[in-house]
């Protein structure tokens, strides 16, 4: 099949590389939630060969993240699970959680799910990353977010540029502190808590 390509990924898959290697550098199993075309993982897993990075994605999102994997093969990468925020249990033990442009389209209980999930089965010390748009204090950060999230909106009244502050309160009860918010491109962040036992 024909490699399914985002332009956006081909775009931030380095700057993102250059954060999650020292974050990462005692980390052992990361689960990627959301791994959508498969572009970033073949990216980062063999540029973090000591730690296995699972992919896991809706069904119909398998065969695009399955092409890429067998085009660009990693020793440590592996095959998407089914994952679905909707009905799945949470796939099993990893110290570390990424997921990238997920946030803004799932709705927002999804979200609150995805939060509170990784706050209850990450490790003491196990980190959870966020990558994608935020708002601040209810304000767009540029109005080319603006523009994207009427887009969004319009699409799906479920899906939304989400505000900082709702999901740091969200991840604050799940036990998830948070540790860095870094600038990224295109007027993204990526947004990094650790779980702490308290």
């Amino acid at each position: 099949m024909t490699l399914p390509f985002s332009q956006a990924c081909e775009n931030n898959k380095q700057p993102i590389l250059d954060i999650l290697h020292p974050l990462l550098v005692n980390s052992r199993r990361v689960l990627e939630v959301g791994s959508g075309t498969g572009q970033h993982a073949v990216h980062f897993a063999p540029n973090l060969p000591w730690l296995e990075w699972q992919t896991s994605d809706l069904p119909e999102h398998h065969p695009g993240i399955e092409a890429w994997l067998q085009a660009e093969p990693s020793a440590n990468l592996r095959a998407p699970l089914h994952f679905d925020l909707r009905y799945s249990d949470w796939p099993g033990d990893y110290d570390a959680v990424f997921s990238a442009n997920t946030a803004h389209i799932m709705a927002w209980p999804l979200v609150q799910r995805l939060v509170r999930e990784a706050g209850r089965h990450l490790p003491d010390g196990g980190l959870f990353l966020l990558y994608g748009p935020f708002n601040y204090q209810g304000r767009y950060t540029s109005p080319s977010n603006e523009a994207f999230d009427a887009f969004l909106c319009s699409r799906n009244s479920e899906q939304g540029i989400r505000d900082f502050e709702a999901v740091n309160e969200v991840a604050e009860e799940a036990h998830l502190r948070l540790e860095q918010d870094n600038a990224m491109p295109a007027n993204n962040r990526l947004i990094v808590w650790k779980k702490y036992v308290g």
